[in-house]
């Protein structure tokens, strides 16, 4: 595989076994699962990340609620049909089981790829910073993994103006959020959203290059 497609995209998480696998998929004869991972954040939260774990993976046995383990992968996109609309999935794909580095960050993400969508800029009621931005990230065999990202305070304000097709590089962390979606006039349902917090962002050919707190 391509060096390069191999390292524009790489997570590593260490977390809590919160879910028992799912079958998901299988390709080229090759069963794939899902599971959530409940990993911790600086402060007492945590993130639920779904994961997706190869059937050779999960023949180690180590994917049992309630353990702790640590994995290195891609996050990945994907379409599905739900309800008969085609919704993008967002899934963290195992490449590798490591041992457990309590002195580790348990949540690195590290991309490179380019704006596919106008960044879209706003500002908190409480006048805190956020910008939006859709990243496309190249995988092998002409596939490309769309991962939304959001950024805050004064990288919010850099990336705001990007161009779509600028090539930007991104480290932060996987989040998960809940969010409340109408249904009707008496209906609302809560879902979970999955993004890449931003904590540093770097434009091609643009000089500066900003840190900023994860939260």
């Amino acid at each position: 595989m391509n060096y390069e497609l191999m390292n524009n995209n790489k997570v590593f998480l260490s977390g809590k076994v919160e879910s028992e696998p799912v079958f998901s998929h299988e390709t080229f004869g090759e069963g794939f699962y899902e599971l959530i991972l409940s990993v911790q954040r600086l402060s007492e939260n945590s993130d639920l990340i779904p994961i997706t774990v190869s059937e050779k993976l999960l023949a180690k046995d180590i994917f049992k609620i309630g353990n702790i383990i640590a994995v290195k992968g891609q996050f990945r996109s994907y379409n599905k049909i739900v309800d008969g609309k085609s919704k993008l999935m967002l899934t963290v794909f195992v490449r590798e089981i490591i041992d457990v580095d309590e002195s580790m960050n348990p949540n690195i993400i590290e991309i490179e790829g380019f704006i596919c969508k106008p960044p879209v800029y706003r500002t908190t009621p409480f006048k805190r910073e956020i910008c939006d931005v859709l990243v496309a990230v190249n995988r092998a065999y002409n596939k490309s993994d769309y991962l939304p990202c959001i950024a805050w305070g004064r990288n919010a304000r850099f990336i705001k103006d990007a161009e779509v097709g600028a090539k930007v590089s991104i480290v932060g962390r996987i989040q998960s959020r809940d969010y409340q979606k109408k249904i009707s006039e008496d209906e609302v349902e809560t879902k979970t959203a999955y993004e890449i917090s931003v904590n540093k962002i770097q434009i091609a050919g643009v000089i500066e290059n900003i840190d900023d707190e994860i939260i």
